[in-house]
């Protein structure tokens, strides 16, 4: 659990400091507000320590603290600073070090990372005061979040709103994992896949591509650039995550072999079909009286054939057992020469926001207790971390 300070300078944008609070507060972290006066005139504090179950600062010489240093306190408290929305003024008096009123003073007294989400017109963000205001920052180790483009409370459209509070509790979060993987890059498949019958008909699976997308936002988050090789979901793609769509096991293993080399580490997470239909029509099949007969045959096996390069990448497989799961995903981990492979119950996971792992490697099996599926591959990015960039030291 971390201890976030959250910071709210005046813009229309603080409205959604108070889901952005509530999102961070979710996940376990403790959040301490701190708001300027102009932010008063958009949102009440009185709101925000209902959400957060603390007094809310606003005054430098603030007599709640023994010292009055609550600029020193509040900062030395602090895993991280975040700044949401940032304004044009409070971003020009960051980046001179101006330190008039309590939010900018403990910005300049901090001794932990500062993150900033800009929100202003698409003029103010595009002036160029603003544009060196923000080199500046960048140039002093400031994490700068966004902003995003779309609609504007001026009625323009452009640059300079605010991410969503989504967006920035998952850079929040993401930035306090551990950087296991610097330097690394990244391979992994998620989703089913979808074999045609004709124009309107195919064959696929249940696969959500719920873990699939969880690994590559846990790789991503501990420092490897990541490429995600996915089947179709309606998923969104996460932060600084590369994405390529795909629809059948035929496109996702070229997609898979034309990354490979590149890639340090492959994890095959994909429900990939293992058969697709030979005589696939490209016109409508017409409902008749009779039988319709499908001829099958075998799909590519990706793992497999990755696994076979004269210079594999570390690879990870995943195996989605009915039953007696050691004794097939051994069975399948030995057969493919894999050095982990990650095993579940599939009626168990398919589908569901949580799900049990079961880890296989050649010093036995390590079993994951039940949790939501982005816990799980971060712990699953731990064990690769100590199998694979601890057997290389």
């Amino acid at each position: 659990m971390k201890h976030i300070v959250l910071g709210i300078s005046g813009g229309i944008a603080a409205y959604k400091s108070a889901e952005l609070l509530r999102l961070l507060m979710k996940q376990g972290h403790s959040v301490q507000v701190v708001m300027t006066e102009a932010a008063c005139h958009f949102i009440s504090p009185t709101t925000l320590q209902a959400l957060s179950g603390r007094p809310v600062y606003l005054d430098q010489w603030d007599e709640r603290t023994p010292n009055n240093m609550a600029h020193i306190n509040l900062g030395r408290e602090a895993d991280a600073i975040v700044i949401a929305p940032a304004s044009a003024d409070f971003i020009a008096k960051l980046a001179h070090g101006m330190a008039d009123d309590l939010l900018s003073t403990l910005c300049l007294a901090r001794n932990c990372p500062l993150m900033i989400a800009p929100a202003m017109n698409r003029e103010m963000w595009q002036n160029k005061a603003t544009a060196r205001n923000i080199a500046q920052l960048t140039s002093d180790g400031v994490e700068i979040l966004g902003p995003g483009t779309g609609l504007q409370a001026c009625g323009e459209t452009g640059m300079g709103r605010m991410l969503e509070p989504s967006e920035l509790a998952e850079h929040i979060i993401s930035s306090s994992q551990p950087k296991l993987f610097l330097g690394k890059k990244f391979l992994i498949t998620a989703g089913p896949t979808y074999e045609a019958i004709d124009p309107v008909r195919g064959i696929t699976n249940q696969s959500s591509g719920k873990m699939g997308y969880a690994i590559a936002r846990a790789a991503r988050e501990s420092g490897a650039e990541v490429v995600l090789v996915s089947g179709p979901v309606s998923l969104a793609t996460p932060v600084n995550v590369r994405r390529i769509n795909v629809k059948s096991a035929e496109e996702m293993r070229d997609a898979v072999m034309r990354e490979v080399a590149a890639c340090d580490i492959f994890i095959s997470v994909a429900a990939v079909a293992d058969y697709r239909v030979a005589n696939r029509s490209f016109q409508k099949i017409k409902k008749g009286s009779s039988a319709l007969t499908l001829e099958l045959v075998a799909n590519p096996d990706i793992l497999a054939e990755v696994a076979a390069l004269e210079h594999p990448p570390y690879c990870v497989g995943f195996a989605a057992e009915s039953e007696n799961l050691a004794e097939h995903a051994e069975q399948k981990r030995r057969a493919k020469r894999l050095p982990l492979l990650v095993g579940n119950i599939a009626q168990d996971a398919i589908g569901q926001d949580d799900n049990e792992l079961v880890l296989f490697d050649e010093q036995g099996s390590y079993p994951l207790p039940r949790a939501d599926k982005l816990t799980l591959a971060r712990q699953l990015m731990q064990h690769i971390a100590l199998r694979h960039i601890g057997a290389r030291k």
